[in-house]
């Protein structure tokens, strides 16, 4: 996995780039930094709304940081992607997690 410092330079190249903005996002939960895992999804997300697996792990973020609540929403906007984007495997692994946590 690339470090911190080489996935900014990338994102420097290109802003909407949503491997990078995911990349950040997964090194910084791998790092146990929560807060700014969540911050990196949303911002991946927000280029790409149907990035499916930036809701599931930023929904285990927010269980990290003990906020269930934040992760049943992130979860269930997650569930709504993976029907629009078809992606049978994201549904099954949300709606699982969702099991999981509710």
């Amino acid at each position: 996995m690339p470090s911190i410092a080489q996935l900014t330079k990338l994102l420097a190249i290109d802003p909407a780039d949503t491997f990078v903005l995911y990349g950040l996002a997964q090194e910084h939960a791998r790092l146990g930094e929560h807060a700014q895992a969540v911050e990196w999804y949303d911002k991946c997300l927000a280029v790409d709304p149907l990035y499916c697996y930036a809701y599931f792990h930023q929904a285990r973020s927010y269980q990290a940081l003990e906020n269930a609540a934040a992760a049943v929403v992130t979860i269930r906007k997650g569930i709504e992607a993976a029907r629009k984007a078809q992606d049978g495997k994201a549904l099954g692994e949300l709606q699982g997690l969702l099991v999981e946590i509710e």
